[in-house]
């Protein structure tokens, strides 16, 4: 059975997730190195586990996590695709079960939310972990002159959190933003279908979904 700590100590995976940063860094991105896909993995298989998903597919989800933007290295633009055939590759080779592995390429293929659907619960994990990763330390620009829209946005992020309410079956995107550098419509501009999107995620592991900016909830 491959693991995470598989996953996470394979050096292939590792160098393509350093590599596919550096990409987004030429193109202006935002970090989505180790710091980014190892918290997206925690919180997809924490979710899981919280809603009594068993062991194995709580796993398959912070797998799915890990690897999700590999893609990037080979091109920003359907990296989601990319990813999945990448991650198909590498899983194979690895000796993953067949099933295991239509699972996390499923997932890897669907969290891009111009092309994502909840296929499964490991992508509904996926998409509610990777879109709710939003916080100033993601933003490389130090110039704020020179920040554009989603460099502002990031950056005035103070807190984020994924919250599961599970007596009452909610799912909440808690922020808090500095509004000084940054306005509520400038996060919808860029971020309403992400949020949309989290909400098909939500609806998908029978859950409800909240977002919730500065104690208010816009969601």
């Amino acid at each position: 059975m491959i693991t995470f700590e598989d996953i996470k100590n394979n050096k292939e995976i590792q160098t393509y997730i350093k590599k596919a940063d550096e990409s987004l860094v030429e193109l202006g991105f935002t970090e989505h190195s180790f710091a980014h896909v190892e918290k997206v993995a925690n919180q997809a298989r924490d979710l899981l586990k919280k809603l009594d998903y068993d062991q194995r597919t709580s796993e398959l989800a912070s797998i799915a996590g890990y690897m999700h933007d590999i893609g990037n290295v080979v091109n920003r633009v359907d990296h989601a695709q990319s990813g999945a055939i990448m991650a198909f590759r590498i899983l194979d080779k690895m000796g993953m079960d067949v099933s295991e592995i239509a699972t996390v390429i499923s997932a890897i293929g669907n969290h891009d939310e111009a092309t994502a659907v909840p296929v499964n619960a490991v992508a509904a994990a996926l998409i509610l972990a990777d879109k709710s990763d939003v916080r100033r330390s993601r933003v490389r620009n130090q110039d704020i002159s020179n920040f554009d829209i989603h460099d502002r946005v990031n950056y005035s992020v103070e807190s984020s959190s994924l919250i599961l309410d599970k007596k009452s079956m909610y799912i909440v995107i808690d922020l808090k933003i500095d509004t000084t550098t940054f306005t509520i419509m400038d996060y919808f501009e860029i971020f309403l279908g992400r949020m949309l999107l989290c909400r098909r995620a939500a609806e998908f592991l029978k859950l409800r979904f909240k977002l919730v900016i500065n104690g208010v909830e816009l969601l």
